[in-house]
Protein backbone atom coordinates (compact mmCIF):
# COMPACT_ATOMS: atom_id res chain seq x y z
CA UNK A 1 0.00 0.00 0.00
CA UNK A 2 1.36 3.51 -0.63
CA UNK A 3 0.56 6.35 1.44
CA UNK A 4 0.30 10.18 1.01
CA UNK A 5 -0.34 12.85 4.05
CA UNK A 6 -1.28 16.23 3.62
CA UNK A 7 -3.42 18.61 5.47
CA UNK A 8 -0.25 20.28 7.80
CA UNK A 9 0.24 24.09 8.38
CA UNK A 10 1.07 26.70 10.53
CA UNK A 11 -1.23 27.25 13.10
CA UNK A 12 -1.84 29.31 16.68
CA UNK A 13 -1.77 27.37 19.71
CA UNK A 14 -5.54 26.51 20.62
CA UNK A 15 -6.23 26.20 17.27
CA UNK A 16 -6.94 22.83 14.71
CA UNK A 17 -5.79 21.18 12.18
CA UNK A 18 -7.14 17.98 10.42
CA UNK A 19 -4.43 15.76 8.51
CA UNK A 20 -5.51 13.22 5.90
CA UNK A 21 -3.76 10.19 4.38
CA UNK A 22 -4.77 9.15 1.46
CA UNK A 23 -3.72 5.05 0.28
CA UNK A 24 -3.58 3.11 -3.33
CA UNK A 25 -4.63 -0.32 -3.39
CA UNK A 26 -8.08 -1.85 -2.86
CA UNK A 27 -6.26 -3.54 0.27
CA UNK A 28 -6.36 -0.52 2.02
CA UNK A 29 -9.87 -1.87 4.55
CA UNK A 30 -7.07 -4.54 5.62
CA UNK A 31 -4.41 -2.45 7.31
CA UNK A 32 -5.20 -1.03 10.99
CA UNK A 33 -3.38 2.49 10.69
CA UNK A 34 -1.46 4.66 12.73
CA UNK A 35 0.09 8.42 13.33
CA UNK A 36 2.91 8.95 14.06
CA UNK A 37 5.17 12.53 14.50
CA UNK A 38 8.74 13.34 14.19
CA UNK A 39 9.90 16.89 16.35
CA UNK A 40 13.15 18.03 15.39
CA UNK A 41 16.10 16.10 17.13
CA UNK A 42 13.35 13.22 19.04
CA UNK A 43 12.56 10.24 18.18
CA UNK A 44 9.70 9.11 15.84
CA UNK A 45 6.43 8.38 18.27
CA UNK A 46 2.85 7.09 18.51
CA UNK A 47 0.39 9.15 18.06
CA UNK A 48 -2.69 7.56 17.19
CA UNK A 49 -3.87 4.21 15.48
CA UNK A 50 -7.38 2.82 14.06
CA UNK A 51 -8.28 -0.45 13.51
CA UNK A 52 -9.19 -2.02 9.80
CA UNK A 53 -12.94 -1.09 10.56
CA UNK A 54 -12.64 1.53 12.34
CA UNK A 55 -14.25 -0.19 15.65
CA UNK A 56 -11.50 0.35 17.74
CA UNK A 57 -8.73 3.63 18.03
CA UNK A 58 -6.38 4.18 20.22
CA UNK A 59 -3.87 7.19 21.43
CA UNK A 60 -0.81 8.28 23.11
CA UNK A 61 -1.52 10.11 26.28
CA UNK A 62 -0.01 13.26 25.25
CA UNK A 63 -3.43 13.61 22.69
CA UNK A 64 -6.15 12.03 24.25
CA UNK A 65 -9.27 14.24 24.57
CA UNK A 66 -7.37 16.01 21.67
CA UNK A 67 -6.59 14.26 18.72
CA UNK A 68 -9.34 11.85 17.22
CA UNK A 69 -8.17 9.71 14.15
CA UNK A 70 -11.03 8.57 11.80
CA UNK A 71 -11.24 6.49 8.35
CA UNK A 72 -13.37 6.13 5.66
CA UNK A 73 -12.59 3.05 3.55
CA UNK A 74 -14.92 3.93 0.77
CA UNK A 75 -12.11 6.92 0.05
CA UNK A 76 -9.26 4.66 0.88
CA UNK A 77 -8.70 7.64 3.43
CA UNK A 78 -7.62 8.03 7.28
CA UNK A 79 -7.97 11.33 8.81
CA UNK A 80 -6.21 12.92 12.22
CA UNK A 81 -8.38 15.75 13.77
CA UNK A 82 -6.53 17.62 15.82
CA UNK A 83 -7.79 20.12 18.13
CA UNK A 84 -6.71 22.99 20.91
CA UNK A 85 -3.56 22.13 19.79
CA UNK A 86 0.21 22.97 21.67
CA UNK A 87 3.40 24.39 20.71
CA UNK A 88 4.90 20.79 21.98
CA UNK A 89 2.89 18.92 19.05
CA UNK A 90 4.99 20.83 16.51
CA UNK A 91 6.25 18.05 14.15
CA UNK A 92 6.31 16.08 11.21
CA UNK A 93 3.98 13.60 11.18
CA UNK A 94 3.13 10.35 9.22
CA UNK A 95 0.71 8.23 8.57
CA UNK A 96 1.62 4.08 8.62
CA UNK A 97 0.24 0.97 7.52
CA UNK A 98 0.25 -2.64 9.01
CA UNK A 99 -1.47 -5.81 9.09
CA UNK A 100 -1.11 -6.93 12.25
CA UNK A 101 -2.18 -5.94 15.72
CA UNK A 102 -2.86 -2.61 17.57
CA UNK A 103 0.53 -1.31 17.54
CA UNK A 104 1.87 1.68 18.94
CA UNK A 105 5.84 1.53 17.98
CA UNK A 106 7.14 2.26 14.35
CA UNK A 107 9.30 -1.08 13.46
CA UNK A 108 5.69 -2.91 13.43
CA UNK A 109 4.41 -0.58 10.57
CA UNK A 110 6.02 -1.44 7.24
CA UNK A 111 4.30 1.01 5.15
CA UNK A 112 4.82 4.43 5.71
CA UNK A 113 3.96 7.85 3.77
CA UNK A 114 5.66 11.12 3.68
CA UNK A 115 5.45 13.35 6.73
CA UNK A 116 3.38 16.34 6.45
CA UNK A 117 4.87 19.56 8.65
CA UNK A 118 2.57 20.73 11.49
CA UNK A 119 3.81 23.89 13.06
CA UNK A 120 1.89 25.87 16.20
CA UNK A 121 2.87 28.67 17.28
CA UNK A 122 2.38 30.61 20.28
Amino acid sequence: VQLQASGGGLVQAGGSLRLSCAASGRTFRSYNMGWFRQAPGKEREFVAGISWSGDSTWYADSVKGRFTISRDNAKNTVYLQMNNLKTEDTAVYYCAANSGGYYNTPPKYPYWGQGTLVTVSS
